[in-house]
C-alpha cells in the first residue's frame, strides 16, 4: 500500500468514527444515569390475576393497583433519570393452578418482563412461583396469604399481604372474644388458601374455649350447598366460618338463612368485597370478614390513593388489594429503577438484571399505602395487622363492639 493510499484510508477511518459519535449523540437513544450513559428501555410489569373467572372482581382490582402504580412510577423523576419505562402485562389465570402455569410460562417467556405482581390465590402462586424462580423473576403477591408459598425457600417470592397463620387466629379470636360465640362450623373449599385459613381458625377457636361442632369440605366452584346446610344446622353452631372466596361464600351464606340456619357466616379476605354482598343479598347482613392490614381512611397516604383511584376509575369501588397490588407493583418498579441507575436501563431484562431486582426488593423498606413495606427472611411481610369487617346495611365497615 503506497502512503498516499494509506493517508487517504486513515482519514476515511476518522471520518466514520466522527460519523458514528453524532449518530450516537443525536439518535435520542441514550440516558444519563449516575454511572454514566446507557440506553433507555422498556420493561414490563406482569400481573397474574383471575380476569374472566373465579374471584374477578378481586383480579379486576389487581390489575387497577398495578395500572394505577406503573403511571405514577413512569411519572417519577427517578424512573425518567433511569432512563426506564413500564408497562403492564396481564395473565388471565382464572383463579386455576394449571391455567396460573401456563400464565407464568407466558411471563417467563417474555423477555421484558422484569417481575410479576401475583398471582391472588394460593393454590395459583405456589406452582406459578416454581417456574418464575427458574426465570430469574421476582414475584410480589398482594394476596396469597397461604404460609406455603414463602416456605419454599425461593429468594425471588415475596408477598405485602400477611398470612393465614396470622388472618386465622385472628379472627378465631375476633369471633370468640368480641363476638361471644361458642359454637363454630368451619367449612372449607378444598384450597390451599381456604383449608389453610379453615385449620387456622379451627385450633385457635378450640384454644379460646370454644367447640368446632363440625368440619366439611366444598369446592371452590360449588354453587349448591343445601346438604350441607341441614348437616350444618343439626349441629347447632351460632357461627359458621368458611375458608374460601366470596363467588361461593356468597351462596352459602344465602342458602344457610333460606335453611333456617339465622347465624353469622365469618371468613377471611376472600370474602372481602361489595360482590359478596351482591351475591348474598339481605343475608350477607351482620357477616363477618377479616381483612389484612388496616382500613385505607386510617392510614397516611390512603385518602391520597382513594382520590387517585376515583379519579382514574369513576363509579368503580376500591376492592380488597388494589392498594396492595398498587404497593406491589411499586415494589418491583422501585427496585428495577434502582438496578437500572447502576447497571443502565438496558440491563435490567438481562439474567444479571433480573437477579439485581430480587436483591434489590428483598431489601425494600418504605412507607406504601397499605403501611410499613419490608420483608423478612422468607419473604413475608412484616406488616402483620388485620382488620375485622361486618356488613352494616348493605355495607362492608369496620367492626366495631
Amino acid at each position: 500500500m503506497s502512503m498516499g493510499k494509506a493517508s487517504k484510508y486513515v482519514a476515511l477511518i476518522a471520518v466514520l468514527v466522527v460519523m458514528a459519535m453524532m449518530v450516537t449523540a443525536c439518535g435520542g437513544s441514550t440516558a444519563s444515569t449516575s454511572t454514566g450513559t446507557s440506553k433507555t428501555a422498556t420493561v414490563k410489569v406482569a400481573v397474574g390475576a383471575p380476569l374472566t373467572a373465579g374471584a374477578v372482581a378481586l383480579g379486576k382490582g389487581m390489575e387497577r393497583g398495578a395500572k394505577l402504580a406503573i403511571a405514577d412510577v413512569n411519572a417519577s423523576a427517578a424512573a425518567k433519570k433511569a432512563g426506564i419505562t413500564f408497562e403492564v402485562f396481564s395473565g388471565d389465570d382464572q383463579g386455576d393452578p394449571k391455567t396460573g402455569v401456563n400464565v407464568a410460562n407466558q411471563f417467563a417467556s417474555d423477555s421484558k418482563v422484569i417481575g410479576v405482581m401475583g398471582h391472588l390465590n394460593s393454590g395459583v402462586s405456589i406452582p406459578a412461583s416454581k417456574v418464575y424462580n427458574q426465570a430469574n423473576l421476582v414475584m410480589i403477591s398482594p394476596a396469597s396469604t397461604n404460609p406455603a408459598l414463602t416456605q419454599q425457600g425461593l429468594k425471588n417470592v415475596f408477598r405485602v399481604c400477611t398470612i393465614d397463620s396470622v388472618q386465622g387466629p385472628s379472627a378465631a379470636d375476633s369471633a370468640s372474644k368480641d363476638l361471644s360465640k361458642k359454637v363454630a362450623f368451619v367449612v372449607d373449599d378444598s384450597t390451599p388458601y381456604g383449608v389453610g385459613l379453615a385449620d387456622e381458625f379451627a385450633k385457635q377457636f378450640e384454644k379460646d374455649g370454644g367447640k368446632v361442632a363440625g368440619r366439611e369440605k366444598t369446592g371452590d366452584k360449588d354453587t349448591d350447598f343445601k346438604a350441607l346446610v341441614t348437616k350444618i344446622g343439626a349441629a347447632g353452631p351460632d357461627i359458621v366460618y368458611y375458608g374460601g372466596i366470596y363467588n361461593s361464600g356468597a351462596l352459602l351464606s344465602k342458602q344457610l338463612k333460606e335453611g333456617g340456619v339465622k347465624v353469622p357466616l365469618m371468613g377471611g379476605d376472600g370474602l372481602y368485597d361489595g360482590e359478596y354482598i351482591k351475591l348474598a343479598g339481605t343475608a350477607a347482613e351482620g357477616d363477618f370478614a377479616t381483612s389484612v392490614g388496616l382500613p385505607l381512611d386510617l392510614l397516611p397516604k390512603g385518602q391520597d390513593f382513594t382520590a387517585e383511584f376515583k379519579k382514574a376509575y369513576p363509579g368503580e369501588e376500591i376492592a380488597a388489594y388494589d392498594a396492595y397490588s398498587y404497593d406491589a407493583a411499586t415494589v418491583i418498579m422501585n427496585a428495577a429503577v434502582e438496578v437500572a441507575g447502576k447497571l443502565g436501563a438496558d440491563k435490567v431484562s438481562t439474567t444479571a438484571g433480573k437477579k439485581a431486582v430480587i436483591d434489590a426488593v428483598a431489601k425494600t423498606d418504605f412507607e406504601g399505602i397499605t403501611g410499613k413495606i419490608s420483608f423478612d427472611s422468607k419473604g413475608d411481610t412484616t406488616n402483620k395487622a388485620i382488620t375485622l369487617y361486618t356488613v352494616t346495611s348493605g355495607k362492608w365497615g369496620p367492626f366495631k363492639k
